[in-house]
């Protein structure tokens, strides 16, 4: 009989526990807010137009981002798209298109929330493809207190077009990772 009342009791005090871890996640939306960094990863293209076109001597080009997630897979299952774009003017030529740089990005997600990122970036030369890697944390919005990585994969400027009318526009793959 004492093995069936301490069994007995044990359940009850388990059942006492999850009432009150229940009761404390209605009670308390803290506990369980509504857009927890679960990760995620979204695929999608960027397209970067430059206007005048990017050539060997430096001058002022207003670059003009615009990008799109077709497809996020991971975290609850609302975010299945996105969409970002920016523009800002910066002093580069052909040969300082790697330099470091920091800033911020918006991505407005299908749910109709944004994200807020921001951070810094740097971009490296591959096998005739600049690769752009930003690293940041999202500051407002869905995902906020996440840590945010997007990889920008665009065709490397050729160097005709560096020496004559200079690089215009690329368009390539990118990624996005939310931990």
């Amino acid at each position: 009989m004492t093995f069936r009342s301490s069994r007995q009791s044990r359940s009850i005090r388990v059942l006492t526990v999850l009432l009150a871890v229940a009761a404390l996640v209605m009670v308390d939306p803290a506990a369980c807010p509504a857009h927890a960094a679960v990760p995620t990863q979204c695929q999608g293209t960027e397209t970067v137009t430059y206007s005048p076109g990017v050539t060997f001597t430096p001058q002022n080009i207003q670059i003009t981002v615009s990008g799109r997630f077709g497809s996020c897979l991971g975290g609850t299952g609302q975010v299945t798209s996105g969409t970002y774009g920016e523009q800002f003017t910066i002093f580069v030529g052909c040969n300082d298109l790697f330099d470091g740089f920091e800033g911020q990005r918006v991505v407005e997600w299908n749910t109709g929330d944004s994200s807020v990122i921001e951070g810094t970036g740097s971009s490296t030369a591959a096998a005739g493809q600049v690769v752009t890697t930003f690293t940041g944390t999202v500051v407002q919005g869905r995902f906020q207190g996440a840590s945010a990585v997007q990889t920008v994969t665009l065709v490397q400027p050729g160097l005709l077009q560096c020496l004559t009318t200079g690089f215009t526009k690329a368009t390539g793959l990118t990624t996005l990772t939310v931990v």
